[in-house]
């Protein structure tokens, strides 16, 4: 009993070293965990305490548009000089500039004087579209009527009754008008229905001519 007892103690002996190392060796990783641990709630704590932050976009406000300058002729000649590419030209003195402005001036106004003058002449010349139809006379108006006066030589009177229904009260309208005649063998006499047809102006009133005799008045 005695010798069992005395290997039990130095087993306990041995293994109380191994213990008391591999304690010391667990603390620091315990230790290790707690400190990384609150600082996780620490930074959980800032994060719900801070003030929420607003999106850019949100924050930024909308600009108005500026409207675009307008420039003179004058002041886009400059810039378009400005930001011409190439080597730069020699120096030229203000009466050289306006001995070259007068040079291109002048021979801008020869082709404007040239371009002027062509078209002068091409308003006087014939165009070469389709040529014109032939004309043909139309059919010549025909009246008849009665003689009323003789009175000038080879020259009758002429009056035309015209009688018609009115278009919207229904009523027979009768209508006359005169008209002189050429009567080139004084063959018409007062009261004859003749019949006059249109022609040349013969003189200030007359413009119409003796067709024929329809029928002679009675003597």
């Amino acid at each position: 009993m005695a010798e069992e007892e005395k290997q039990e103690q130095e087993t306990t002996d041995e293994q109380a070293p191994e213990e008391e190392a591999a304690a010391d060796a667990t603390v620091p990783e315990e230790q290790a965990e707690e400190p990384a641990a609150d600082a996780d709630e620490a930074a959980e704590e800032e994060l719900e305490g801070a003030p929420a932050e607003e999106p850019a976009a949100e924050a930024a406000e909308p600009t108005e548009e500026e409207p675009e300058e307008v420039l003179s002729p004058k002041q886009l000649r400059k810039r378009e000089r400005s930001r011409a590419s190439g080597p730069a030209g020699p120096q030229r003195s203000a009466e050289e500039r306006a001995t070259e402005r007068a040079e291109r001036r002048s021979v801008a106004a020869k082709s404007r004087r040239r371009h002027r003058a062509s078209r002068r002449r091409r308003r006087g010349e014939p165009g070469t579209g389709t040529s014109p139809a032939p004309r043909e006379p139309g059919p010549r108006k025909v009246r008849q009527g009665t003689v009323v006066s003789t009175g000038g030589d080879k020259t009758i009177t002429v009056e035309i009754a015209v009688v018609r229904r009115h278009p919207t009260y229904e009523k027979v309208v009768r209508h006359t008008s005169k008209l002189r005649a050429h009567d080139e063998g004084n063959e018409a006499r007062q009261g004859d229905v003749v019949r006059v047809v249109e022609c040349r102006p013969i003189s200030r009133t007359k413009r119409w001519r003796l067709l024929d005799v329809v029928e002679r008045a009675p003597r």
